[in-house]
């Protein structure tokens, strides 16, 4: 330790100088951690959001759902005895007003008078003078009251005191829902919410055996009680009741789980950043050790050991990175803060703002890390080197590799870093996967560079001047091509993966959607309006492809007699057992799959349950044929034997299932109909108002309403993934002039001995376009081939999609890359051009 107050001490003294030659440094590092920090600050704040106010999210310290079914007696007095409980029934159905025969699809909620248990549901501007809920709710001029969504509104036309028709009800739309207390509990809407009491649904007749009802019982426990043991004591009393049971701990599982997705994503995107700014941060050291050179040498002239000379750099590195991480923390920590008005039309929950540690420890260890792990090697690499061979450097820069230690503390250094990425999240394969497909860009352009640099060296000696310069300085000692080739390679290499990922969710969701994708969906049909609801269609001029099926939901239970909670899922089919899902029964297999294991059953067949699943679904879940099945129906377990698995075009957009059931039990169960309908031209709106004037308590999907809406929710998602690898990108530019800039000082002196020779300032522009060009267009080219195989893996084994091959984008990157290379070249070394020689050559 002797040497280590010395090396402090010069330190200090060469911190004195100022920060020349580490802004990029700086700025890299800052700009990585950043990115981490604010998007793990942003995701714990979302997730104690979540916890903070989880009753007022859920609406309740328990919520148990049943679907196509009330609580029976004894289970509502089962609940009244020990708690509170309020009684929510939503549906979806029909909004027409009455004024302009506009209509729409709506999500109708019921609510009753000890509605909302937590929480305040606020009406119009929510001042002194708005109206209480229960006031509204109660109308006036003998009509029951609603609320609604400022959207529905809007969509059709109305103003508070107009009146709306829902099935056989006419409602008073009393005020505009300005926020209501358990917004944070709902899934994917399709339309506007529409409030009314729980009273008046029945009036509505929507209210009917087999209809698509979700009845909600939101409870208060008693002061002190445990959710968790009360969830407990609820499955013990009623094992086959049926009901989806959650506490406030867990009340949007859904949404926790796509925070958590999504988030470890950017965290990625971000690591990405870092790791470009990584190659800046070598680049900087490199290039402030090279202006050091003579420094140095006479240091180690006068006897200081190499030890000392690679403590005194290492301290400023890590005072310096320890300055930007800093930076970058603060940016990070003050995410949460910025975003959060942001997200409020965004996220259904609160984002809590506030100061969280972890993320900002995790992203501080990051950037300390990459700091290490990229500066380690030029810094041994100088400790190593005579005085003599410093001398030189500016002639000949020194090669070879540094001790043995210093190896083994790099590759250390780096296993670390991919350590932590995969021990800190859940999903860990997606993270090693991640790490691995990181690490091998950085070998394939680390290749690269040695590729193009020895490609140059055995070229010859072209006739064109300016493409014979551009060789020799692409692969001169101490060129700057390996940093140009790491840096803008790993930033494009995202940018690909990014924008072709995009590209092909969108063409997946629009430009690949079949011509024949159906017009509407026909929810809610009523087995004795099958008939008359089927002539309307068909007598409609411009509609076809009439599809129709009987619809049940069903919750699995268990599976080979194991309960659905203890079964070992895969992560990727965990949405399976997510509450009920819709099924079927056929005698006939779906035209829209294939069997690919076991055998349909006959058409006459009339015995024991037989079930079809969708071949995915099974395999997640460890199923094949021949296994049971445990589907809870209207409260009632109905086990059944896998016959067979099929596949499943959900891109279709036709009606599939996940359970298709034979005939027989489920046949005599009350249910109603599933249909859509093809519909072109003025066919659209003659079908729609023909069926809903007839059947006002079934409800119209617009499928294209649907998709939009869809789009919406992507299209926040590719935002923030767009804004992550636009980060990734600046890192790039940034390090790519950076590594442009420290390379100027030999740009100076081959552009002074150069004009001695006699060149022409337009020689030397020529051959720098050449060379950045040259560089730009292979380094593109490799990027966007590693991008393509990242968005490749991404979409056909993550996504399960089928992939387009976009040429276009990887076109425009090459071209754009190359652009880019040559102006930041330009920029980065415009004063070469316009330098004396004879001051030059004085300084040599």
């Amino acid at each position: 330790m002797e040497g280590l107050p010395v090396a402090i001490r010069f330190a200090r003294r060469e911190l004195r100088g100022g920060l020349k030659g580490f802004r990029i440094f700086l700025a890299c590092l800052a700009l990585g951690v950043a990115a981490i920090a604010a998007v793990g600050s942003l995701a714990a704040a979302i997730v104690t959001g979540l916890e903070r106010d989880g009753r007022i999210i859920l609406g309740g310290d328990v919520e148990l759902r049943l679907v196509l079914r009330p609580a029976t007696t004894a289970e509502r007095d089962w609940l009244a005895a020990r708690a509170e409980v309020s009684e929510i029934v939503q549906t979806r159905a029909m909004a027409h007003a009455v004024a302009n025969d506009k209509r729409t699809l709506v999500e109708l909620k019921a609510v009753d008078s000890a509605y909302p248990l937590y929480g305040r549901t606020v009406l119009g501007d929510g001042g002194a003078d708005a109206l209480g809920l229960d006031t509204a709710l109660a109308g006036r001029g003998g009509l029951p009251g609603a609320v609604a969504d400022p959207i529905l509104l809007q969509r059709l036309d109305l103003a508070p005191g107009d009146r709306v028709r829902v099935g056989e009800q006419v409602f008073v739309l009393m005020a505009p829902l300005t926020r209501e207390a358990d917004r944070g509990s709902a899934g994917l809407t399709l339309g506007p919410k529409l409030l009314v009491a729980r009273e008046s649904l029945e009036a509505t007749g929507l209210v009917t055996e087999g209809s698509l009802l979700f009845w909600f019982y939101r409870l208060k426990l008693p002061e002190g009680a445990d959710p968790a043991v009360f969830v407990e004591e609820i499955k013990a009393a009623f094992p086959e009741a049926g009901w989806r049971v959650l506490d406030w701990r867990n009340g949007n599982p859904g949404l926790r789980s796509f925070v958590d997705r999504i988030g470890l994503f950017l965290v990625l995107v971000g690591l990405t950043a870092l790791l470009v700014g990584g190659v800046g941060v070598a680049n900087a050291v490199k290039s402030y050790l090279d202006g050091k050179t003579v420094t140095i040498a006479i240091l180690k002239c006068l006897g200081a050991p190499g030890r000392v000379i690679f403590q005194t750099y290492l301290v400023q590195i890590l005072v310096l990175a320890l300055g930007g991480i800093a930076i970058g923390l603060l940016l990070g920590a003050l995410a949460p803060v910025v975003l959060a008005a942001a997200l409020v039309e965004v996220l259904p929950v609160p984002v809590a703002v506030g100061f969280y540690p972890w993320p900002l420890a995790l992203a501080l260890l990051y950037g300390l890390l990459t700091a290490l792990a990229f500066a380690l090697w030029p810094l041994a690499k100088a400790r190593e080197v005579s005085p003599a061979g410093l001398f030189r450097a500016a002639a000949a820069p020194p090669g070879g590799w540094p001790r043995r230690r210093y190896i083994v503390a790099t590759a250390a250094l780096f296993l670390a870093l991919a350590a932590i990425a995969v021990l800190t999240t859940a999903a860990q394969d997606f993270a090693l996967g991640f790490v691995a497909g990181a690490a091998a860009s950085l070998v394939l352009l680390r290749l690269l560079a040695e590729g193009i640099t020895r490609a140059a060296r055995r070229a010859g000696r072209p006739r064109v001047a300016a493409v014979r310069l551009a060789l020799a300085s692409i692969c001169r000692p101490g060129a700057a091509t390996p940093g140009i080739v790491l840096s803008l390679g790993l930033g494009l290499s995202l940018l690909v993966a990014v924008a072709l990922i995009q590209g092909n969710m969108n063409a997946e969701i629009s430009e690949r959607m079949p011509e024949d994708v159906p017009g509407f969906f026909f929810i809610d049909i009523q087995s004795d309006q099958v008939e008359a609801f089927e002539e309307i269609v068909r007598t409609t001029p411009g509609t076809s492809g009439l599809d129709r099926v009987p619809m049940l939901r069903g919750r699995i239970s268990a599976a080979n007699g194991i309960p659905a909670d203890e079964l070992e899922v895969t992560e990727d089919q965990r949405w399976v057992l997510r509450g009920d899902r819709g099924l079927t029964y056929a005698a006939e297999p779906p035209e829209n799959g294939e069997i690919v294991a076991g055998e349909w059953w006959p058409a006459d067949y009339d015995g024991p349950p037989l079930i079809s699943m969708e071949v995915d679904a099974a395999r997640g879940l460890g199923l094949d044929v021949g296994d049971s099945l445990t589907v809870n129906v209207l409260g009632r377990d109905v086990a059944g034997t896998i016959a067979n698995l099929r596949t499943v075009d959900w891109s279709n957009l036709g009606i599939n299932f996940v359970m298709v059931f034979s005939p027989g039990l489920l046949s005599a169960a009350p249910h109603t109909h599933l249909a859509t309908v093809h519909a072109t031209g003025a066919g659209e709106e003659a079908v729609f108002n023909a069926v809903t004037d007839a059947f006002p308590n079934i409800s119209v999907v617009r499928v294209k309403e649907a998709l939009e809406e869809v789009n919406r929710l992507l299209g926040h998602v590719a935002t923030a993934v767009r804004s992550a690898a636009g980060i990734t990108l600046l890192a790039g530019v940034l390090v790519l002039g950076g590594a442009i800039v420290a390379g100027r000082r030999n740009r100076l002196r081959e552009a002074a001995i150069l004009k001695v020779l006699g060149a022409t300032r337009g020689d030397v522009l020529r051959a720098m376009v050449v060379e950045y060009a040259i560089l730009g267009l292979a380094t593109a080219l490799v990027g966007g081939l590693v991008g393509w195989v990242a968005a490749w893996i991404v979409i056909t084994q993550v996504m399960g999609a089928e992939w387009v091959m976009l040429p276009g984008t990887l076109v425009l990157t090459a071209l754009g890359a190359m652009a880019l290379t040559i102006a930041l070249g330009l920029v980065g070394t415009w004063q070469v051009l316009s330098q004396r020689p004879a001051q030059v050559l004085r300084e040599i």
